[in-house]
């Protein structure tokens, strides 16, 4: 593949996997309209870590995680599903009544932001196999390496890019004022969703 041609492949898979729904929407869209932005800004930069997880693993053991990808990705399956499963579980028995007050968010702090970011798309098999079938399908061995670490920045910015994007306009004020009226049936699906998710993902089967 010529290195232009791959260049285009690799950001156009990224950006495909990026904007498809899933887990880091859910957990974006969540912190934003409870926390306001600064939350969900933070929330966004730990999913853009949490992709360097990935990437270093697939860079540095891709012999290994081959050999042992059944056993591997089954165990981050179950931590990545048991995890959305308690963050919704959480949403959904939240009572605390939230104002329409904007400036008076509740308190998460950034470091709890950042975590939730980084574990939500860490334990997430399905980035692992996006990132892992993208170096082994699509780069060619050959690839010098600064340029292949290239690639895994660019996977990270794309992410951090799009999910900022997400946290921005969740976070602004008058969409937040309109959600925070509607909070029971925003936790209850936002909630439901990510209890789905982690329910989906326990049960998928990942070849």
């Amino acid at each position: 593949m010529l290195p232009s041609t791959e260049l285009l492949a690799v950001a156009t898979i990224t950006i495909l996997a990026v904007i498809s729904p899933g887990p880091d929407f859910a957990m974006v869209t969540r912190n934003s309209y409870i926390s306001g932005r600064r939350t969900g800004l933070l929330c966004a930069l730990g999913i853009a870590l949490g992709v360097q997880v990935h990437v270093a693993y697939t860079m540095f053991g891709v012999t290994l995680l081959i050999a042992h990808a059944h056993a591997l990705l089954g165990a981050i399956k179950l931590l990545g599903a048991g995890y959305l499963i308690w963050i919704g579980f959480q949403t959904l028995r939240n009572r605390t009544p939230l104002t329409v007050d904007t400036s008076a968010a509740p308190a998460i702090s950034g470091a709890a932001a950042l975590r939730m970011g980084f574990l939500t798309n860490a334990l997430n098999p399905k980035t692992t196999l996006f990132v892992v079938s993208t170096y082994t399908q699509v780069v060619n061995v050959h690839t010098p390496l600064p340029v292949q670490f290239g690639y895994g920045l660019f996977m990270s910015v794309a992410h951090w890019a799009w999910f900022s994007l997400v946290a921005w306009a969740f976070g602004s004020a008058a969409l937040r004022t309109a959600m925070l009226r509607r909070q029971r049936l925003l936790d209850r699906l936002i909630g439901s969703t990510l209890c789905g998710l982690g329910v989906a993902l326990g049960v998928s089967n990942l070849g």
